[in-house]
């Protein structure tokens, strides 16, 4: 089951044309990943302090379908269909009142906050994103 945060397009995030500026969107992403961390960790510090992780963007792929435009209330949806050894594919399909309006694709790598290198998921870590 995705994961699903609800937030409204502010003004400040459209273009001259009205509409979300595109590099938005991962901003907009990476809130509802900020989210999703603190209702399965109590917070994104917490998940990196008790399990000694943290993840970095590896790459990020967005599809835009339709506009965005100030106001408009987005549901972005968060699921996870790879866990790898270091690695974690997030799948997102944001949409307004159901109508399709991107669909991105983030890798994560795990790294260990102390030395900056890659790490294998933690197993709780793995478990909480597993469901998502």
């Amino acid at each position: 089951m995705p994961y699903v945060h609800t937030l409204r397009v502010r003004f400040g995030e459209c273009d001259p044309q009205g509409i979300v500026f595109n590099a938005h969107y991962l901003a907009l992403i990476d809130v509802a990943v900020t989210e999703l961390m603190r209702d399965a960790f109590g917070s994104y510090d917490a998940m990196v302090s008790e399990h000694a992780a943290d993840l970095v963007v590896a790459e990020a792929t967005q599809r835009f379908l339709a506009p965005a435009r100030a106001d408009d209330l987005l549901d972005i949806a968060l699921s996870f269909p790879h866990l790898g050894t270091t690695s974690a594919t997030m799948a997102v399909a944001i949409t307004k009142n159901g109508e399709a309006v991107l669909d991105a694709e983030l890798r994560y790598v795990f790294i260990d906050p102390a030395t900056g290198t890659k790490t294998p998921i933690p197993a709780q870590i793995r478990e909480k994103l597993a469901g998502v």
